[in-house]
């Protein structure tokens, strides 16, 4: 079961991500950390009481994968020469 809902965090923090620096621009990182960790708890498809327990217990690796995301997002900037 974790497996599939880490899965899933994956997915949502790429999302997140660039979500975050669209709406937010550049600068900020606090500020868009915190929409994108938002983003990826809100938008996983369970119980508002089951979100809760799953960012407690999983709070380190959402983080972790916010992260990634991040320079997953600014080597496809570095890669389009920006």
């Amino acid at each position: 079961m974790f497996s599939n809902i880490k899965k899933q965090i994956k997915e949502l923090a790429k999302n997140a991500v660039f979500i975050a620096e669209k709406e937010l621009g550049s600068g900020k990182g606090m500020q868009k950390k915190k929409m994108a960790i938002d983003y990826v708890l809100k938008n996983l498809p369970f119980p508002d009481f089951l979100k809760d327990i799953i960012s407690i217990f999983l709070s380190g690796f959402i983080d972790d994968v916010i992260e990634i995301s991040v320079k997953y997002m600014n080597t496809l900037s570095e890669e389009k020469g920006e």
